[in-house]
């Protein structure tokens, strides 16, 4: 859904004084792949890092044509249908070119309304100076999100009653689906949106209050049990057709 008018919705210090220079990834930390890599090289990198986004690149770094998602290349080339000629090319989507002075609220909503959620730090030359991932900036709002790769310390979610549950802002949005057995974002959104907090968020393009509800399209109704004015703690999660105790 598109952003509300910024900087007031949000209503987030961090986001309007941070900038994407004190939170990109480094140049050197960036984990990115060159446009005539193999299928089985590029297969192996996305094993190796875990990352299911990468920059592609031509030469060097300095000169990026966007990135390639490894949902794209399963589709492509995995499920028995990858019997074509691979190109790299063709996988390609496009990210953002950001400066490292833009702050990061701003650059958010540039994600939220371009639908794209990795963007390149580019120094005053034209050089690449960092990387910055819509998780990233989410972090920023909600806390560390935690993937399958973190180690939790609790658990994520716990059910009150049958269609009821109190959820981490951190879970998971996937693992939690699994859960329910029910579909909570749809396709786009799952390029943009890992956790449970994140995607309240983005339904809201602002941080809720204590006890605010959210109900989505779909039916489901969220209600914040915990939060503070910077972030999404603690979510009552309803599933449809679940009356809310008295």
């Amino acid at each position: 859904m598109p952003p509300k008018p910024a900087p007031a919705p949000l209503g987030l210090g961090n986001l309007r004084k941070m900038r994407v220079g004190d939170v990109a990834i480094p140049k050197v930390e960036i984990e990115a792949v060159p446009v005539s890599i193999t299928r089985d090289e590029l297969v192996e990198k996305f094993r190796q890092h875990g990352y299911s986004r990468l920059p592609v690149f031509k030469e060097t770094l300095d000169t990026p044509l966007g990135l390639v998602h490894l949902k794209d290349l399963a589709l492509e080339y995995g499920f028995g249908s990858g019997n074509g000629r691979f190109s790299l090319r063709k996988l390609i989507r496009p990210l953002l070119y950001v400066p490292p002075s833009m702050p990061i609220g701003v650059l958010l909503q540039k994600m939220q309304v371009q639908r794209t959620h990795m963007a390149l730090v580019i120094d005053e030359y034209g050089g690449v100076d960092g990387l910055l991932t819509l998780e990233d900036l989410i972090e920023q709002v909600i806390g560390e999100i935690e993937d399958e790769h973190d180690e939790a310390d609790d658990a994520y979610w716990r059910e009150e009653k049958p269609g009821q549950w109190v959820v981490q802002a951190r879970a998971p949005v996937n693992e939690f689906e699994a859960q329910i057995g029910m579909r909570l974002s749809d396709e786009e959104a799952d390029d943009e949106i890992d956790s449970m907090g994140g995607l309240v968020f983005m339904q809201l393009g602002r941080v809720p209050a204590r006890g605010e509800v959210v109900v989505t399209e779909n039916g489901v109704e969220y209600e914040v049990v915990d939060a503070d004015p910077r972030r999404i703690k603690r979510l009552r999660v309803r599933l449809p057709g679940v009356a809310p105790a008295e």
